[in-house]
């Protein structure tokens, strides 16, 4: 698993870095690097692939000056599955058993004063219906996961899957209550935004973006928070 910590942030620098200027990250961007994170694939595999757009980029430039900036990261997209697919076939057979490295500068107190933190802002989520009751519900047994941090070491990558599951029924919630011109002006303002980059992305990648679109706009309507570790370094 990658460091929750780094995956979002070096991603962010390496993209900044190339780029050459400081260019806050979109919506879309983030949804993107959620994709990316959600399917495994690995930090390297990113950081080469936009390094590969932005090589190709500047062999274009030094032809061609008034070439188009890059302005958003699913310009790297296709470059991103490549350097993946590559990673994958170099490392068949070859797969090696690596130390907890996720464990690394993580205290047990911090984590759990998080999901402690996490639970009371679910409480304060601007949330009606079915989605407040599983907000509710969400809370408490986040406040129970911060006890059992206290109680024993857990592990991360078994306590981010708990906390996934419960985002994704806590998003359903929040999705099931929505009005129906919620949901439409979302999905119009998504379309619009991945539209310059349909020719870069495959399909299924579209579709997933427009989902992590959809839904990461919807929790921050309602003031909800993400139910992820890697969130912990941003509080």
């Amino acid at each position: 698993m990658e460091n929750y910590f780094n995956y979002f942030t070096e991603i962010e620098e390496r993209f900044q870095q190339r780029r050459g200027s400081i260019l806050l990250l979109s919506t879309l961007d983030w949804a993107l690097i959620e994709t990316w994170r959600e399917a495994g694939i690995p930090l390297q595999a990113v950081l080469r692939g936009i390094d590969a757009a932005f090589d190709r980029y500047d062999v274009r430039k030094a032809r061609t000056p008034r070439v188009r900036h890059i302005n958003g990261l699913a310009w790297c997209a296709q470059e991103v599955m490549t350097a993946a697919e590559e990673m994958r076939e170099a490392l068949t057979g070859t797969a090696k058993p690596q130390a907890d490295a996720d464990r690394a500068g993580l205290e047990e107190e911090r984590i759990a004063r998080y999901l402690e933190e996490t639970a009371t802002k679910l409480r304060r989520a601007d949330v009606a219906g079915l989605a407040a009751q599983t907000a509710a519900e969400t809370a408490e047994r986040i406040e129970g996961l911060a006890r059992s941090v206290r109680e024993q070491q857990p592990s991360l990558e078994e306590l981010e899957r708990t906390l996934t599951t419960l985002e994704e029924k806590l998003l359903s919630a929040v999705t099931a209550t929505a009005s129906e011109e919620e949901l439409a002006a979302l999905r119009k303002q998504s379309a619009e935004e991945i539209a310059p980059y349909r020719g870069r992305m495959q399909a299924l990648q579209i579709r997933q973006i427009e989902q992590q679109f959809l839904h990461k706009r919807l929790l921050e309507k309602r003031g909800v928070p993400r139910l992820s570790l890697f969130y912990m370094r941003q509080e």
